[in-house]
């Protein structure tokens, strides 16, 4: 049974990744048919040779890993300080209705203001350096992430929670092997949108004031009409959020086979 079960999700990844790739074929022949057609200039819309040569370029000189090791570093650290803030707040909120009265209008009203607004504020506050960047992507991830916290540990089941403390467990025991497991389902969910949002974050603060990352490297290339050399950075952006949600796909299935 189980083998069966193990066969078909094997399948299932097989076709996944054949519809895949077949759309993404469709997509460049597309592409490269508009290109053909319209005979669009490069700085308008490349076509797909253009983009891949200026890819080869900048992967052979070292230009893209540099800028991309910037933001993923960037990424990393707003996924870290986003998620462990929103994990201990999340699960005092969850714990304690007075303590989510009085916090949920300031937790609200700071999602009220777009993050391209307090964006500048960071970088004035703190620099060009990489922190500003960190902190913007923590504040991106933090929201979506306390929200999936507080709804996760409140799915618990009351009888469960009644079982573990007529078994006189500790609050650690029963943070460990009963609200953690219970609320996975949703936690992971939550840092499925999380690991997105954060490349997003990164970018943002890097678009405000950066001299180094993806986002640099696309404002840099916009302003010398290097549309390749943008398409290239879009591109690496995108396969980065990609690798990050399927890493996340791939936790899950370790994390919560039951």
């Amino acid at each position: 049974m189980e083998e069966t079960a193990r066969s078909r999700r094997e399948t299932f990844r097989f076709q996944g990744g054949l519809l895949f790739l077949l759309a993404l074929a469709v997509f460049v022949l597309l592409w490269w048919g508009l290109v053909d057609w319209r005979r669009y200039p490069a700085f308008i819309l490349p076509s797909p040779g253009q983009v891949w040569a200026r890819f080869l370029a900048v992967a052979a000189d070292g230009t893209l890993w540099r800028h991309t090791r910037i933001t993923l570093a960037e990424i990393g650290g707003g996924l870290l300080l986003g998620l462990s803030a929103a994990t201990v707040l999340g699960y005092a909120v969850a714990r304690s209705r007075p303590l989510e009265r009085l916090l949920s209008p300031y937790i609200v009203a700071s999602q009220a203001i777009p993050i391209v607004a307090i964006a500048p504020l960071l970088v004035i506050w703190l620099g060009f350096g990489s922190l500003s960047k960190v902190l913007v992507c923590a504040l991106t991830v933090f929201f979506p992430a306390l929200v999936n916290m507080v709804v996760g540990l409140r799915s618990v089941e009351q009888d469960l929670m009644a079982l573990m403390r007529s078994l006189q467990a500790s609050r650690w025991q029963v943070f460990t092997m009963l609200e953690v497991p219970a609320a996975l389902p949703v936690l992971l969910g939550g840092l499925k949108v999380g690991v997105t949002l954060a490349v997003i974050g990164a970018v943002v603060g890097e678009f405000v004031g950066a001299d180094r990352g993806l986002g640099f490297l696309i404002n840099l290339s916009r302003g010398i009409l290097d549309t390749p050399l943008l398409f290239v950075a879009l591109f690496t952006l995108v396969v980065i959020a990609l690798a990050l949600y399927l890493a996340v796909n791939w936790l899950e299935s370790r994390l919560i086979r039951w």
